[in-house]
């Protein structure tokens, strides 16, 4: 297959297509009335498509605002020039302040001793310590109680540094938006965000749907939404399938570094858990392995694809490298590889395609997790 860029020193990498990710980006845009923003979750290098690239083409296709996990992928954005507002999606530790305060990146905050160290910190650099608010309704995970939001922010606002930009909670069945536990949590949120209101606090911007809640949900977008997985073209569950239109960012491929005919009973790779069956078989090597996000538990059960084509995955896949089998078969001829030549891991070669989702169910696991793992060593190439 035709290949338009690719690394110099290694022959694995991601592609990442940016029409993909601006189509993505509007039709999530598409979704939103009036005055309602999009927030784009670029955490964990943008699910591993490379933050600073992806905010760059999100910002040119409509976003509003950033969301991440930590202050250094916060301050990493900021170094690569983003200048949207940049939020952490949790409360840092106290000692992170200052570099809060010195790139401008928005913290979530939900306990007094952090908010009032934040306050302090702001007066003294002689600005004003901007933050949202976290209400905990029901996930358990992080925030002020929905009982206790009112208190909390009695509790700081004498604070003349700090300044409630918003306030959020986060949904853990969105997908189930008819269910009652979403129900739930959306009536504590909104009964939390009414009581601030009712006590003349300020409440800022009010967002609480992430990509499912964003799809199914649109009485609930409030003041922003907050998308992330879908701008990737990754669907967050299977009910979301026809609801909107996107298009997968991410192709993972290799070129052969080696090819070789093992005699009949030799094996491939650790432990030889793969024994070649017959002296047809072409073993080929591909240098991608567990430390690319490849997980070893595909070992033997995958697939990737050669001239449109899929042919298996054979051996324990090591960390580096993995091996795979081309067999000729009078039902299926298939030309043997050279080396040099391209395999797609995940995505599109001819009519057939390797999906995200495909590989997510060998491994038991979820889409996310399986993008996330492929940008943690490949090179990123931006097609």
């Amino acid at each position: 297959m035709a290949v338009r860029n690719q690394p110099e020193t290694r022959w694995a990498w991601v592609e990442v297509d940016r029409g993909a990710l601006r189509k993505n980006v509007r039709a999530f845009r598409r979704l939103l009335r009036g005055r309602e923003r999009l927030c784009c979750v670029v955490k964990a290098d943008a699910y591993g498509h490379g933050a600073n690239e992806c905010c760059q083409i999100m910002q040119q296709a409509g976003a509003d605002m950033f969301a991440v996990a930590t202050v250094a992928e916060g301050v990493q954005l900021r170094e690569a020039g983003i200048k949207l507002p940049v939020l952490v999606l949790s409360e840092p530790p106290i000692e992170a302040i200052p570099t809060l305060l010195a790139y401008n990146v928005m913290p979530s905050v939900y306990t007094v001793e952090f908010a009032l160290a934040y306050g302090e910190c702001a007066v003294q650099a002689g600005t004003v310590g901007r933050y949202h608010l976290a209400i905990e309704t029901g996930m358990n995970r992080i925030g002020v109680p929905c009982t206790e939001a009112l208190e909390f922010r009695r509790s700081i606002d004498f604070h003349r540094g700090l300044e409630c930009d918003g306030v959020f909670t986060h949904f853990a069945t969105a997908d189930d938006p008819d269910g009652w536990d979403y129900q739930l949590q959306r009536k504590r949120f909104d009964e939390a965000v009414a009581a601030l209101r009712d006590a003349g606090l300020e409440v800022g911007t009010v967002h609480c749907d992430n990509t499912p809640a964003t799809i199914f949900d649109p009485a609930s977008h409030y003041d922003m939404v907050r998308v992330g997985i879908g701008l990737y073209g990754l669907m967050p569950c299977e009910s979301a399938r026809g609801r909107i239109g996107l298009a997968p960012v991410m192709s993972v491929r290799a070129r052969v570094t080696r090819t070789a005919h093992p005699a009949m009973g030799e094996g491939v790779g650790y432990g030889f858990t793969y024994r070649v069956p017959r002296t047809t078989v072409q073993i080929c090597t591909l240098p991608i392995g567990y430390a690319d996000g490849l997980a070893r538990t595909l070992s033997n059960r995958m697939e990737v694809l050669y001239r449109g084509q899929r042919v298996r995955q054979v051996g324990n896949i090591c960390m580096d490298q993995c091996m795979v089998a081309i067999q000729q078969t009078t039902v299926r001829p298939m030309p043997e590889a050279e080396v040099g030549d391209v395999m797609t891991i995940v995505g599109r070669d001819g009519d057939d395609e390797i999906t995200m989702d495909e590989m997510a169910a060998l491994r038991g696991t979820i889409n996310y997790e399986v993008a996330c793992g492929f940008g943690m060593r490949l090179d990123k190439v931006y097609v």
